[in-house]
């Protein structure tokens, strides 16, 4: 499924552009080349001369004309990142598995397809989609400061803003304190997908109910932190917390981790919900799936996975083929990862969303295997049952109407049998009063 994604949407940047008065120029790749291809000889160079260093592991490039074209869109998407961040000093590179072996043993490098960014001693795996305008985003928030800093009311109306993001807030008395550089520590780890901010301001804290050196964790769309305890906390200790709080309850797809996102199922299935934010029944919806997670967060074997249809576009004809539904109206169902198999609830009525408590019931069936993708797989074998059984009724009206025959047959052979004794009888009749007659004469 990843690479259906891929090849539907990494073209999305690629498309001409029409031409825009100053101020609205958007880039179109300029021919020159900048991405290198890596090996033995220039990565050493390539990594150390750049503040960021991008790099692509692909499979070895493929001999079919329409995969050739496909691998081409691919070096033209890095292309065209490298251009625009030409100026960030951030490489980029491609490192062929078979061919470059040894230096992406060296690397680290393990998953064809995948993007890794090497930044200072991390490396970070781009896990989202490969197109031009999202991996730039990427980098660019791969750029910026781990952890920011809040230091007034305003900047706290945006931090509660932010209800789609896993972020982190600490409260702590100086950048140089023992505690926030432990908690910078932690963030450079999980940079960019989760947001860390930090501030120094009592009033700003008070607000918040912090204490001093505490650190509060938001999870998507829940109304209140939970406090991370045992303050004041190590870097292992937040990490540890991070790790074991990372997956949501209600979590939205992003292009810029959608793969991870998709891959981080549970035992082999998501519960998906598609809902258009900007539309009303869409909007009423996600409110309704936002209260069952609230009431249901303490749940660890509940994730629902939101997917706002209008973020993707190009993938829409593809999953309503795929999952044989509507996506202009909400929707949520259970879908198997491995081979896309999907069973969803039953809205008769946009004008009748099901109520939370309907949503909870239906969940809960999922989670007791009572709903589950097999269903499908079920009527389909009972369909397959009943043709055969029609088969075998039609085998056995024919062998009727044959044994039908044959004893149409029979009779009928029986019937010239008995005319022909009976023609026989009479001639032998005939000769008789023949025979009688000629002893007469005589």
């Amino acid at each position: 499924m990843r690479t259906t994604w891929l090849l539907a949407l990494s073209c999305a940047c690629l498309a001409a552009f029409a031409s825009a008065k100053k101020g609205l120029e958007f880039p179109r790749y300029d021919g020159k080349d900048r991405v290198l291809d890596i090996n033995d000889k220039n990565y050493r160079k390539a990594l150390k001369s750049h503040d960021m260093t991008c790099l692509l592991y692909h499979a070895p490039p493929p001999a079919g004309k329409e995969r050739q074209k496909q691998f081409h869109m691919t070096e033209l998407v890095l292309e065209l990142a490298a251009q625009v961040l030409e100026s960030k000093n951030i490489g980029f590179g491609m490192v062929d598995s078979q061919k470059d072996a040894k230096v992406a043993k060296k690397l680290g490098l393990e998953e064809e397809g995948s993007v890794y960014v090497f930044k200072a001693d991390r490396v970070i795996e781009f896990d989202g989609l490969l197109a031009a305008d999202t991996l730039v985003e990427f980098l660019l928030d791969l750029m910026e400061d781990p952890v920011e800093v809040i230091d007034n009311a305003l900047e706290l109306r945006a931090f509660d803003r932010m209800e789609e993001d896993i972020r982190l807030i600490g409260y702590f008395k100086s950048q140089e304190s023992d505690h926030f550089l432990a908690f910078q520590e932690a963030a450079e780890q999980f940079q960019p997908y989760i947001k860390f901010f930090a501030t120094f301001e009592k009033s700003v804290a008070k607000e918040l109910t912090l204490k001093l050196n505490e650190v509060d964790f938001y999870e998507p769309f829940m109304e209140e932190p939970v406090t991370i305890p045992d303050k004041p906390n190590s870097e292992e200790e937040l990490v540890a917390f991070i790790n074991e709080h990372r997956r949501p309850t209600l979590r939205k797809l992003r292009a810029e981790d959608m793969f991870e996102t998709w891959e981080d199922d549970i035992e082999g299935i998501h519960i998906v919900a598609f809902a258009e934010e900007e539309d009303p029944d869409g909007f009423e919806f996600l409110e309704i799936l936002k209260e069952v997670a609230r009431d249901n967060t303490n749940n660890p074997d509940l994730s629902i996975v939101w997917i706002d249809p209008d973020d993707f576009p190009l993938l829409i004809p593809y999953w309503e083929k795929t999952f044989k539904v509507d996506l202009f109206r909400p929707q949520i169902g259970v879908v198997n990862v491995t081979d896309a198999d999907s069973v969803w609830l039953q809205i008769e009525d946009d004008e009748d969303l099901p109520s939370a408590k309907e949503l909870e019931d239906w969940i809960e069936d999922v989670l007791s295997g009572k709903v589950n993708t097999e269903d499908d797989d079920d009527d389909d074998d009972d369909d397959d049952d009943d043709d055969d059984d029609d088969d075998e009724d039609d085998d056995d009206d024919d062998d009727d109407d044959d044994d039908d025959d044959d004893d149409d047959d029979d009779d009928d052979d029986d019937d010239d049998d008995d005319d022909d004794e009976e023609e026989d009888n009479d001639d032998d009749d005939d000769d008789d009063d023949d025979d009688d007659d000629d002893d007469d004469d005589e």
